[in-house]
């Protein structure tokens, strides 16, 4: 008897205590995000349509982390300084052509490829950008952390991508005048080539040296290829040979098949494993018309390959503007 008494009473108490926290929470001081929608009359949330479908965002976020080199491009071009960010390679530290007061103080997080959930997680971001191609197994994960914007790919839809970017930090009107800047910079680069019919009579490849792979010859759908066509500069036929509109990969005994009017090269990792050393002293680099005319010219891989993004596109452009203009 008592025994059933007693559990009445506990009965009791429990369904006195749950109401007794609805009621707390309809007349909370500290809203819902909905309360808060409705209180001020409008979301301080927005959507976004990512790779991954509609992702719901702050409107001005200030916690951003960034875990790839586009995503940090974007984002610095923005005016935005993430609070985190990854790095490329196997070395620390971000990119060097990024100005050195628009990353001081930015949270290294890790490799791009295995980024460090735990710091990430720790630093408490209202905002996560990425994309699929990277890092879209970790997308449940990272989710999990803070709303994850990601694009599909990477390199040559890299202007859809900023657009994206701009949408997710809230600063359209930034990606618009961006945009408008780089389009004066080709303009004023395919000028000082001639114009664009000249500009379209020289013909330029990109050479990649890749430690422990094969040497890239560039295509046309990567993001310096884009670059190359905004300006108007021609491009050889082997460029229609690059897979997926990628590289055409060659050994080095077959890099006579990259010569053009001009050859930009950039190397990737260790030099003596990326066989540039092997390639630049071989007869058949040397026998090159770039190479005999002095047309071909080094350039930095974290400028011209790893960069991709605004900041990084105008380095490059007038880099393009003074060697082609020699």
């Amino acid at each position: 008897m008592i025994t059933a008494l007693r559990r009445r009473g506990l009965l009791a108490g429990s369904l006195a205590l749950t109401a007794a926290f609805v009621l707390s929470a309809c007349g909370s001081s500290e809203p819902s995000d909905k309360g808060k929608e409705s209180a001020a009359g409008g979301s301080d949330l927005r959507t976004v349509k990512t790779a991954m479908g509609d992702v719901q965002v702050k409107k001005a976020p200030k916690r951003v982390v960034v875990l790839d080199t586009a995503e940090l491009d974007s984002a610095i071009t923005l005016g935005v300084k993430p609070v985190g960010a990854t790095h490329a390679g196997t070395e620390s530290g971000f990119l060097p052509y990024l100005p050195k007061d628009k990353v001081e103080g930015i949270k290294d997080v890790g490799e791009m490829m295995t980024p460090n959930l735990e710091a990430i997680a720790a630093l408490q971001p209202d905002l996560i950008l990425t994309s699929k191609i990277r890092h879209g197994d970790k997308y449940a994960e990272l989710k999990k952390i803070a709303p994850t914007v990601m694009t599909e790919t990477t390199g040559h839809p890299w202007k859809e991508n900023f657009q994206l970017h701009a949408d997710a930090l809230g600063k359209t009107a930034e990606a618009k005048k961006a945009v408008a800047d780089y389009d004066a910079h080709t303009k004023k680069v395919t000028k000082a080539l001639g114009g664009k019919e000249k500009a379209a009579k020289t013909e330029v490849n990109v050479v990649r040296f890749v430690e422990g792979a094969d040497i890239r010859i560039y295509g046309k759908r990567n993001y310096i290829s884009t670059l190359l066509s905004d300006v108007g500069v021609g491009r050889p036929a082997i460029t229609d040979k690059a897979k997926d509109g990628f590289s055409y990969d060659v050994s080095p005994e077959k890099i006579d098949l990259a010569d053009a009017d001009v050859v930009f090269h950039s190397t990737y990792g260790d030099p003596t494993k990326a066989k540039r050393k092997q390639t630049l002293d071989s007869a058949l680099w040397k026998g090159m018309k770039a190479v005999e005319n002095d047309k071909a010219f080094a350039v930095e891989d974290e400028l011209w390959i790893q960069g991709i993004g605004y900041t990084a596109a105008s380095k490059i452009l007038d880099e393009l503007q003074s060697h082609l203009t020699k």
